[in-house]
Parts: structure tokens; sequence; C-alpha cells
């Protein structure tokens, strides 16, 4: 008994969502950091270019007035943000589902039913992981060129395959522990106040 409790705990702690959560984070800073860097420069360009019309001597610096590749980037940083996003919203089966409609039936109906439409899930996935990979190889072929980086965008549309195969693992994962070893997800939407901690507080 003990074993089968320590695997359980094992499976929980290996299967968190670390490494998406770091690429999340890591992308979210760097794309709002390059945005926010392209409107400052903005800022200060105009503020340059209306200055100059004072001090004739500034006309003589001119400051960029965006970085050209800067949109670009965070557009594709954004990109990646979202699909790996979404495989970390399928680890703590945070994905929207609609479910009232099973609480009028015994918990067995929801539960073969949101399995069921995992398969599906899983299916999707499996399909889009197919046909992005032959999309990439035809990219490789014959490449396509972002337009301010030149970057052979086969390398952008990698995300399809890491993040769709990614997100079959978790399914299975989540899977596994809900109907296995019958380990409770917490619910993303429930909001912690404290008040649990609270109460297991004795007053002095």
């Amino acid at each position: 008994m003990y074993q089968i409790c320590a695997y359980k705990r094992a499976l929980w702690e290996t299967s968190n969502p670390v490494i998406e959560s770091y690429i999340c984070q890591i992308l979210l800073v760097f794309f709002v950091c390059l945005l926010f860097l392209q409107i400052v420069l903005r800022i200060v360009f105009g503020a340059v270019h209306m200055l100059s019309g004072i001090f004739p001597v500034l006309a003589h610096w001119p400051l960029p007035a965006s970085l050209p590749w800067g949109e670009e980037l965070s557009r594709f940083a954004f990109v990646w943000f979202v699909f790996f996003g979404a495989t970390y919203a399928a680890r703590l089966a945070a994905h929207n589902r609609v479910t009232f409609q099973f609480k009028i039936f015994p918990k067995i109906v929801g539960d073969i039913s949101t399995f069921l439409s995992d398969v599906v899930w899983v299916l999707f996935n499996c399909t889009m992981v197919y046909y992005s990979l032959n999309v990439i190889r035809e990219g490789f072929e014959f490449p396509e060129y972002s337009p301010t980086l030149d970057w052979v965008m086969a390398y952008i549309f990698l995300i399809f395959p890491i993040a769709f195969s990614l997100m079959t693992l978790r399914i299975i994962q989540v899977n596994i522990m809900k109907y296995i070893f019958h380990i409770e997800l917490a619910n993303v939407d429930e909001i912690d106040t404290g008040d649990d901690d609270a109460e297991g507080e004795v007053a002095p």
C-alpha cells in the first residue's frame, strides 16, 4: 500500500507542468518587453523629431522610430507562447468544457463522456502532428522566408508538432491520474482565499 501511494506521488511530481510554465513565463516577459521597447522608441523618436525644429542640432542625431524586426519577433514569440500555454492548460485540465448537463446523470456518465471527448481530442492532436510535419517538410524543401527577419518559416512552424505532441502526453497523464490513480485535480477556477488555513489554526 505504501509503495502504491509513493508511486502516485512520484507520478504527480514528475508530471507537474514545470517545463511549459517556465517556457510560457520566459516568452511572455520577452515579447512584452520587446513591445514596450517599441513603444518607448516611438515616443522618444516623436519627441526628438518635435524638438529638432527648436534645436537643429538634434536633426543630426537621427533615432530609429522602432525596431524593424521587433514586431515580427514579438509576434512569433506570442504564437509560441499561446501553444505552450495550451499544453500547460491541458496538464491543469483547465481547457473549457461544457459539463453542467452531466449533473442530472450518474457520475459514471460524465466520466465516460469526458474520457471519450479526450480520446477525440488526442486523435485530433495526432492528426495535427501528422499534417504539420508534412507542411514543415515541404517548408524546408521550398523555403518561405519571413519578411523582416528573413527566417525560414518552417522553423517557426515547428511549434505545431511540438505543442500538439506535448498536449497529447499531458492529456494521457491527466486521465491516468484521474481514472487509474484517482488523484483529485485542483480546480483552477477556484479562488484560494486562505480560509481553510485560517480555520485550521488554533487560537492561543
